[in-house]
């Protein structure tokens, strides 16, 4: 559901209030400046990326409850002067927000029937979790239709981060919802992107990111069983990227495969023969995304496209 690879940025500052070390468990003081925009607020789901967001929020002086299926992690909170309820419906009355950081869509159908007993006509649930998107959208028309005024707005934010409000929240959903909880959002946040009303929106690009991190780190990990075949440290393997920039296939090749280009620069059959050899390296040691893009590669060869450029291992999804 979460994405750690958002590094804090101490002491960032928020309107009036500097946010930094939010790891001492008591409320830092809110300006009285800002006092009126204090809001009674839920957080259901207070795991790594939970608790940081009930943190933050603490500090800013917002009234917090929240609620966790293991209650310990929620008592955990208490020190930071929030109180815990015993159920969704509890902790969610009275509140103008419910923010949900929860495990997948199971999950949040089940928290959402079991809050709408306590739920105020005009709270916003503000569903922070990574789902998938044809339910998130049958769910937010569902919600909408009925009454509960719901949004989709999933993070690229890691539990440090959300401490000091840092990373990005996408946002789905109607614009007046919207609209009035962009101020609430941009407090959570360096970066709040709407991606308009069609609700299933976010909930896609969350995936497309998580694509990158996941791919990414799965990479690197190959790398490693590269360079430890080679007699290379993982640390100085990483030297690679002084002399190559790993955007620029993303932003060139990457293009080149969106726009159906496979004229070739890297014929596939070449690329292959390279991750034969990175595995033969590796040697005993596995290889996860390696082992894929070969699989990958001999179905599109076999299939006769050895000779475009290493861009068509896209066809499939760009002819779709």
């Amino acid at each position: 559901m979460v994405s750690s690879d958002v590094q804090p940025i101490r002491g960032r500052r928020t309107g009036a209030a500097t946010v930094g070390q939010l790891l001492i468990p008591q409320r830092v003081p809110a300006p009285q400046a800002i006092l009126s925009h204090m809001s009674a607020i839920a957080f259901l789901g207070t795991g790594l990326l939970g608790s940081g967001f009930v943190e933050a929020a603490a500090a800013r002086g917002d009234t917090v409850t929240v609620w966790n299926r293991t209650t310990e992690k929620a008592r955990a909170l208490e020190a930071f002067g929030v109180r815990v309820a015993d159920t969704p419906a509890d902790a969610v009355r009275g509140v103008e927000r419910v923010h949900l950081v929860l495990k997948d869509d199971t999950v949040v159908e089940e928290v959402i029937a079991a809050l709408r007993p306590g739920l105020s006509p005009h709270a916003i649930i503000i569903d922070h979790t990574t789902t998938q998107p044809k339910l998130t959208a049958e769910r937010a028309t569902r919600l909408n239709t009925e009454g509960v005024r719901y949004l989709h707005c999933p993070v690229f934010i890691g539990p440090a981060a959300a401490r000091l409000g840092q990373g990005s929240i996408l946002a789905c959903g109607p614009a007046a919802l919207f609209e009035e909880v962009r101020p609430a959002l941009e407090q959570m946040a360096v970066k709040v992107k709407y991606f308009g009303e069609r609700p299933d929106l976010a909930a896609a690009y969350k995936l497309f990111g998580n694509a990158f991190i996941i791919g990414v780190t799965g990479l690197v990990a190959d790398v490693f069983a590269i360079a430890a075949g080679s007699g290379v440290t993982p640390l100085e393997s990483l030297d690679v990227l002084d002399v190559l920039n790993p955007f620029t296939t993303i932003s060139g090749r990457g293009r080149k495969m969106a726009e159906g280009n496979f004229a070739p620069s890297f014929e596939l059959t070449m690329a292959r023969k390279d991750v034969r050899l990175m595995m033969e390296t590796a040697g005993e040691i596995p290889t996860g995304a390696l082992a894929g893009m070969a699989a990958r590669m001999d179905a599109l060869i076999a299939e006769g496209y050895g000779d475009e450029d290493l861009a068509v291992m896209g066809v499939a999804a760009v002819k779709h």
